[in-house]
């Protein structure tokens, strides 16, 4: 059973009741100069957003500051004023470490009243870890009858904290809860006795004490003394503002309540302490508001710094509230995907639409390059034509030169009869013809290679036409080809093959005749390509 059972129950129960009834009675009306404008609590959240990005600054240079204690430490011999500077020094900032320096000096103190002063600044902390019953046993283990005045202060301080921690702790339970409400009351009672009147810590702490006593309208003038005339630095700052938050939001400010609890995380943030309560309730506040980007920020950042300082208590409080952002932010991100969704969906319809557009201009360019190239073997073809046309030109002139100068020599020796034989016979016209033939076969299979076989191709299987050996072209050919040409008309065809029109037209029908379709034989043959 802890100490603090000195206590009479019959004044606890009295001080609770009385407690109770301040609490019912004491409700006043706060004055409308609470009110904060949204472009100031915008500018106080912005400040704090950007604190919390620099974070790791500040928790530096607290470091640096630690380390530059702890190397001035001798291990050997540590005095119990380095050692309290030190446990001081992590208070607020690693709380295992706070405990473990004022343990040290503890059991390291040579006088009586500095192991006091040791055992209630562990009894302060052991709370934020949950050791609530040893932080009582230690704390009551003193008596206060034998601590000097001037670290009666102190004592009652740690007092005060101590129950305000546990009652914390204990706030889903109302009799444990009022009861160390009420012990705690009692310890500030005894503090505001001891502290000097204008001292910024009195009136703080009678702030305080008026604000759980339900004096709110004195609460408030003390404590907004307090926030306008402290340092920014100054932990009674952010105390004071983080009363003066619930004082706004009890008033109906909401504005001024997350403007001052704004107030109160920054200046935690930009001193380095990691055992807060302004930061979390901040960020389950504005979670609640909607913006849950910033909340979860602002309750990641408490939860990091509960966990780096090991306030157990801290993280409890925090993780209360992170499912509540998580969830919200869980559906905003179910949102985002779904967006991400449509957007991806209608990229992937772009791409397929420009893959379409891309095929086709693919296909129009394999086209144009088709015709590019048919253009170009025309222009060949055309070379060839006018150089096969010339040099057969070239050669019936020279024939016809060569059998002008025969029939000059036949007539001027009187041999007009061997001349009469010989135009006669058809010889001479015969050679011609082979020879043109000749010069006709090699042009046609020059610009048509695959005439034959696609020639074939229209025929039925047995119908097949075969060449002999060393032919180019055989006379069913020579008709296919010319009507290929464009010359359709027979007797064209008759003449310039130096066949009878009869003849012509024999061997059109037989070839129709030989055709896997009759009806389209000769325009299957005209779409024949080079």
């Amino acid at each position: 059973m802890p100490q603090y059972t000195t206590y009479s129950i019959k004044f606890r129960l009295r001080l609770v009741a009385l407690v109770a009834i301040l609490l019912s009675a004491g409700a006043q009306d706060l004055e409308a100069n609470m009110q904060v404008s949204d472009v100031e609590l915008e500018r106080e959240l912005n400040a704090l957003d950007d604190a919390i990005r620099r974070r790791a600054v500040f928790m530096a240079r607290k470091q640096a500051r630690i380390d530059s204690l702890r190397r001035e430490l001798d291990l050997s011999k540590p005095s119990s004023e380095h050692l309290m500077r030190l446990g001081r020094e992590y208070t607020s900032f690693n709380t295992d470490s706070a405990l473990h320096y004022f343990e040290l000096g503890r059991h390291r103190a040579i006088s009586k009243a500095e192991r006091d002063q040791f055992t209630w600044s562990e009894a302060a902390l052991l709370p934020l870890g949950g050791f609530f019953e040893r932080a009582q046993q230690y704390y009551y283990s003193v008596n206060p009858d034998s601590v000097a005045p001037a670290l009666l202060p102190s004592y009652y301080e740690a007092g005060r904290q101590m129950h305000s921690y546990i009652s914390h702790f204990y706030e889903r339970y109302p009799e444990i809860d009022s009861l160390h409400v009420a012990l705690s009351l009692e310890h500030q009672q005894h503090l505001l006795e001891l502290l000097p009147k204008n001292s910024p810590d009195y009136k703080y702490n009678l702030g305080e004490y008026y604000l759980l006593t339900g004096s709110k309208a004195r609460a408030r003038l003390l404590l907004e003394e307090v926030f306008d005339h402290t340092d920014s630095a100054g932990k009674l700052k952010a105390r004071a503002a983080h009363h003066l938050a619930h004082l706004a939001r009890d008033a109906g400010d909401d504005n001024g309540y997350l403007y001052y609890m704004a107030v109160s995380a920054l200046s935690d943030v930009t001193t380095a302490t990691r055992e807060v309560a302004s930061l979390q309730e901040l960020g389950s506040t504005i979670g609640n508001r909607g913006e849950v980007a910033r909340a979860h920020v602002y309750l990641s950042a408490a939860l990091e710094n509960a966990v780096e300082c090991g306030a157990a208590l801290r993280m409890i409080d925090t993780s209360r509230a992170l499912p509540i952002i998580e969830r919200t932010h869980s559906a905003d991100i179910r949102k985002w995907r779904r967006g991400i969704l449509v957007v991806v969906a209608i990229l992937i319809l772009l791409l397929i639409g420009l893959a379409l557009v891309l095929n086709r201009l693919r296909i129009q360019m394999a086209k144009k390059k088709r015709l590019e190239q048919t253009l170009r073997s025309a222009n060949k073809t055309k070379e060839v034509y006018i150089s096969q046309f010339l040099s057969l030109c070239s050669i019936y002139m020279d024939k016809l030169n060569q059998f002008c100068k025969i029939a000059n020599r036949k007539l001027a020796a009187g041999q007009a009869d061997d001349l009469y034989r010989m135009t006669k016979s058809g010889k001479f016209v015969e050679e011609q013809s082979k020879e043109f033939y000749d010069v006709f076969d090699n042009a046609f299979l020059h610009i048509y290679p695959n005439f034959i076989e696609d020639v074939n191709a229209l025929l039925r299987p047995d119908c097949k036409i075969v060449l002999k050996d060393g032919e180019l072209l055989n006379t069913d050919l020579r008709i296919l080809a010319f009507m290929r040409l464009g010359i359709e008309d027979s007797p064209r065809i008759a003449q310039v093959l130096n066949y009878s029109l009869n003849t012509i037209y024999a061997y059109r029908n037989r070839l129709k005749a030989r055709a896997v379709n009759r009806d389209t034989f000769e325009a299957d043959v005209a779409k024949i390509e080079s």
